[in-house]
């Protein structure tokens, strides 16, 4: 059960920047920081499906999360849900088609040997 929550936790999370990602970068960039600007703003941003979809996302990640550390110890749960910046960082090489250079490739696998340190 643990490690299904722990997947939810990491798919859920990598799912939601990822989409969020890809939702903001449809967007200009807020400069204006005027009330009725950033309520124009902000109704364009909720109107955004990608965007929508990553709150959804984000919140079977927070759901799964609180099942994992009512199951699991926090010793375990919260190194373990790092394991979703080696997922992002290989969907944003993937999908967004970001350039991540060799020392970001090496943070992700060291992360990826901490998390499988950490679960045996």
């Amino acid at each position: 059960m643990s490690f299904f929550l722990l997947a939810m936790v990491v798919a859920g999370t990598a799912a939601g920047d990822l989409m969020m990602t890809a939702g903001m970068k449809q967007h200009d960039v807020i400069d204006d920081f005027r009330p009725g600007e950033l309520g124009r703003a902000l109704g364009v941003i909720v109107r955004n499906r990608w965007i929508v979809l990553s709150i959804l996302a984000f919140a079977v990640s927070f759901f799964s999360f609180m099942g994992l550390i009512s199951v699991a110890e926090l010793s375990f749960a919260v190194p373990a849900t790092a394991a979703a910046y080696v997922v992002e960082t290989v969907l944003a090489r993937l999908i967004l088609k970001e350039t991540v250079g060799p020392h970001r490739w090496a943070g992700a696998i060291l992360v990826s040997v901490g998390v499988a340190l950490i679960s045996l």
